[in-house]
């Protein structure tokens, strides 16, 4: 029997196996189409039940990636997420029951329902190949699993492990899936059809929980585990910002994973979840996340025209990074500077990159051996791809182009990953200015998930297609952005940090302007964020905003420079703003803010995002939220600055920056973007 995205065969044991290949997609996704297939499927098999059941996937990328996010912005009322959740937990509870044994057989990414579909069946082989990765990422919707995976997780693994895995978000590999009981078998890929069958023929008992996890679920103890796991969740997050992790938690503690209306629970919370901002808000966020993820794939390429090779030249703290980078996900890379010990000292600093990143050491000696020096350059004249990470001037960027172009090979990319100057200003030391293209990686470059592709009016649209294209084999968000002084992010952030260091020189504690920040949903606060920008790199971005607003640079940066000159640069000179010890700003006891400090700061940079929109610098509102999140933090649960704006009220914004000017200056003039049609 063949569907539309199953497909039932089955052997002369009377084994059955339900594959799943939905067509069209790199990944299987549990759509309502989907779901509704496999409900007539199962309705076969409680009417003839087979000898066994496995389920898996045909698709090489994995199991199920999850549910169909897409349908979820779909969803206009806390009734029609019901009506979605119990269809989930109704076909779920019925793969459960199945009088035969069932296998789930999973390899790749099992992820979200995908893993709560697999929870549904008793047994949980996979393919222990180094891709293996489980994990519920619901919370970073504004959720928790609903199709009773909250319930089941808890009953297989014990509240501990199962509130890690739900509350964090993390991904579980081989090993640890494997200790938790999470999955049965690992075995290779060619043994994995045999194993399945093995746990059909000889069923061993079911996974039970360590007994103090059993012990844990008791009524008079779960309040006591309840009151410790909100507590260690208020240190990193508030509830009114991200109510899901909170709601999972009051669910368990009321019924400890038991008892006949666990899952009428678990479906009333998740359906009231649904319909907060915060959810709408974060399904908005994986969908800018996949439209960037969609800029960068463009035409179909042969896998061996991709670039394999990259030369960085600077191996100061960005260049040295990418260079990292770039080799761990599997390219050769070269890497220059004056002096061998400049690169020999990046080399270093990529060793503990390799060891958190990868743990297989074959591999790991692998990725150490694809990064190289190279002080001499000559690597530059085979390489696919050339960075330039040198520092911010712009004299000494045009006369290392003018050097390197007459030995690039024909095709190679041409990349500058300045932060402030524009590709026009250096691409005229160039003889094709239109092969440049800017790679504006952000720091931590291991952390940081966004790649801003700079592009100009000169820019040859192959060229930037390619740049676009590269970055996603970096694993990287894309962000096509033309050439303007800071570009997007950095534009955006200027005034942001300067309106910081103006409230320090009015006397303000930087912890109660980072706590202005915060208290908003910043991930850290702009005091913060520049001592870990380091603020020598402040300062040089800072000289961008007259170019920008027309204003002189304000006294406040007299702060800002006075620290500069003493050497503290911020985290990576163990002072900043702030004293840093292992890794950790020391802080002092915060006073009272003034009313208007918190709309001081987010509304001087929700009034450059419009200003950008308004310039052109995207293509579109989506692209600056997404950029603003991705690349600067932009607190998620909010949709970005320009939906933020739209959902308080364009209206009520304008009004508050006027108030804003009067009492603080023309910075906080309205953008004339804020006069044009709604976003």
């Amino acid at each position: 029997m063949t569907s539309l995205a199953w497909t039932r065969l089955e052997d002369a044991s009377g084994i059955v196996t339900l594959q799943l290949d939905v067509p069209g997609q790199s990944a299987n996704t549990l759509s309502v189409a989907v779901l509704e297939e496999l409900g007539t499927h199962l309705s076969a098999l409680e009417s003839k039940p087979p000898r066994g059941l496995l389920i898996r996937s045909g698709k090489p990328s994995g199991f199920i990636f999850g549910a169909d996010v897409n349908e979820f912005a779909q969803l206009q009322s806390e009734q029609q997420a019901l009506v979605m959740i119990r269809r989930g937990q109704s076909l779920f509870n019925r793969l459960q029951a199945l009088p035969c044994p069932t296998v789930a057989v999973l390899q790749g990414y099992v992820l979200g329902g995908g893993l709560e579909l697999a929870l549904a069946c008793r047994y949980r082989v996979a393919v222990n190949d180094g891709r293996l990765a489980l994990g519920f990422p619901e919370v970073q919707l504004g959720i928790f699993p609903a199709f009773g995976g909250s319930v089941r997780t808890v009953r297989l693994l014990g509240v501990r492990a199962a509130m890690d895995m739900m509350l964090t978000a993390r991904h579980l590999r081989a090993d640890k899936a494997l200790s938790l009981g999470l999955v049965d078998r690992l075995v290779a890929a060619e043994q994995i059809e045999a194993a399945a069958v093995q746990l059909i023929a000889t069923p061993p008992p079911v996974h039970r929980p360590p007994l103090l996890d059993r012990l844990l679920c008791w009524p008079f103890v779960r309040p006591l585990i309840g009151r410790q796991l909100r507590k260690s969740l208020r240190a990193r997050i508030r509830p009114d910002h991200y109510p899901a992790p909170f709601a999972l938690v009051d669910v368990w503690v009321a019924n400890g994973a038991q008892g006949a209306k666990v899952f009428d629970d678990e479906a009333h919370a998740v359906g009231a979840l649904f319909n907060t901002l915060t959810a709408r808000n974060l399904v908005r966020v994986f969908q800018l996340q996949d439209r960037l993820k969609s800029l960068g794939a463009g035409s179909t390429v042969a896998a061996g025209s991709k670039p394999q090779s990259v030369h960085v030249i600077g191996a100061g703290v960005m260049g040295g990074d990418i260079a990292a980078w770039c080799a761990l996900r599997g390219l050769q890379v070269t890497l220059q500077d004056r002096t061998a010990e400049l690169v020999e000292a990046a080399l270093a600093r990529a060793v503990p990159l390799f060891a958190k990143r990868i743990r297989d050491a074959g591999e790991r000696a692998a990725a150490q051996a694809r990064l190289k020096a190279d002080v001499s350059g000559t690597a530059v004249a085979n390489a696919d791809v050339v960075i330039e990470a040198i520092y911010e001037n712009l004299d000494a960027k045009r006369d290392l182009f003018a050097r390197i172009e007459t030995q690039l090979k024909p095709g190679a990319l041409l990349a500058t990953n300045t932060s402030s100057l524009t590709l026009e200003s250096i691409a005229t030391a160039l003889q094709a200015p239109q092969r440049l293209i800017g790679l504006h990686f952000f720091n931590p470059v291991a952390q940081m998930p966004l790649v801003e592709v700079i592009h100009s009016a000169q820019t040859d649209a192959a060229a930037l297609a390619a740049a676009q294209r590269f970055a996603r084999q970096l694993d990287r968000l894309p962000l096509p952005c033309r050439s303007s002084p800071g570009f997007l992010v950095n534009r955006v952030l200027a005034p942001y940090l300067l309106e910081a260091f103006i409230a320090l020189e009015q006397g303000i504690a930087p912890e109660v302007i980072d706590a202005a920040a915060t208290d908003f949903g910043m991930p850290m606060g702009p005091i913060e964020l520049a001592d870990v920008v380091g603020l020598d790199v402040c300062r040089k971005v800072g000289q961008i905003v007259p170019q920008l607003s027309g204003l002189q640079p304000p006294l406040a940066l007299t702060r800002v420079d006075a620290l500069i000159a003493a050497g503290h640069l911020g985290r990576k000179s163990g002072q900043g703003f702030y004293v840093w010890r292992d890794g950790k700003p020391q802080r002092m006891v915060a006073g009272r803010a003034p009313p208007d400090l918190q709309d001081r700061l987010i509304l001087a940079l929700v009034n450059e995002a419009r200003a950008c929109l308004r310039e052109g610098l995207v293509s579109d509102a989506d692209l600056v939220d997404a950029g603003l999140i991705f690349g600067a933090g932009f607190a998620p649960f909010r949709g970005g600055p320009l939906c933020w704006a739209v959902q308080t009220g364009e209206t009520g914004i304008v009004g508050r920056l006027q108030t804003l000017a009067a009492s603080h200056g023309q910075r906080f003039t309205p953008d004339t973007g804020w006069q044009s049609a709604s976003l």
